[in-house]
């Protein structure tokens, strides 16, 4: 089966993009792992498939697969690349759309100067929105690791996340800790790991392990939930500035009940098209 792409990054955090409005597609597991490989297929962190919208009040659906193959709830830094991929493949000519996914609408919205602002929707602090296996309500909570007993805030951005606070996100155990919190067990659907520094309060710097892609140079998500877990624990004030070793975001969250919104570039690179089994 031969199909058209794009490949596109946000802050370096790369997509392939895949049009299943105007062409049939239903990736299997195998097929996206080929797709996401660096060698063999484009490369990239997640596959992004735009499809038709599934709901009256919707204008697409969004897919989003992990290099591992598996499907997964949300991506921020991939929203951005998806309104401006449907803008310039003129699917639409709107500059906001809302779109559904896995854990609801998102509201992506291209603005004048080319960057993208996107209506992340609600941080969720309950456990059992994570999900995490907990039997306290603490925003700040232990995490036994092999070597290392850790502190987290675990939250939901639509897909889970644990933030843990590091003096020097350059020296953080990133390659150490992530696959551990991961696939910790109180995560049942494995988790996102944050290391976020707090430079002051109103900047972060901000490494992130994806669950199914390992470290990223960039996780819209990440970038909300570490921005939520600061200024729920009186670390941070709205706006903030994070710095992922991709770029910047800015990052705005009024507080509980309120929505997070994320602004950062989105880039088209090339497009393509390639044979897969």
């Amino acid at each position: 089966m031969r199909i058209r792409f794009t490949k596109m990054h946000g802050l370096g955090n790369d997509f392939v993009v895949l049009d299943a409005v105007r062409q049939a597609i239903d990736l299997t597991p195998a097929q996206a792992r080929f797709l996401a490989d660096r060698h063999f297929g484009v490369g990239c962190d997640q596959i992004l498939v735009v499809g038709k919208a599934t709901r009256a009040d919707a204008d697409f659906r969004y897919r989003i697969f992990n290099a591992d193959g598996g499907e997964v709830e949300q991506c921020g830094n991939g929203a951005r690349c998806f309104v401006r991929f449907v803008h310039e493949k003129g699917l639409t000519a709107k500059r906001a759309i809302r779109v559904e996914t896995q854990c609801g609408l998102i509201e992506p919205r291209l603005e004048d100067d080319g960057s993208v602002t996107v209506d992340m929707g609600a941080p969720r602090f309950e456990p059992s929105h994570v999900p995490f296996v907990t039997e306290s309500d603490s925003l700040v909570q232990p995490l036994q690791l092999a070597d290392a007993a850790v502190e987290v805030t675990a939250l939901s951005m639509g897909n889970p996340h644990a933030v843990q606070v590091v003096a020097n996100v350059d020296a953080a155990p990133v390659a150490e800790q992530g696959p551990q919190i991961e696939n910790h067990p109180r995560f049942p659907q494995r988790v996102n790991a944050g290391f976020m520094q707090v430079v002051d309060r109103h900047a972060i710097r901000l490494r992130v392990h994806e669950r199914g892609a390992g470290e990223t140079l960039a996780c819209g998500t990440g970038a909300c939930a570490a921005v939520a877990a600061g200024i729920a624990r009186g670390l941070l004030d709205t706006p903030v500035r994070v710095t992922t070793r991709g770029g910047d975001l800015t990052i705005a969250w009024a507080g509980p009940g309120q929505p997070v919104l994320m602004t950062g570039p989105a880039v088209t690179v090339f497009d393509g098209e390639i044979e897969i089994a």
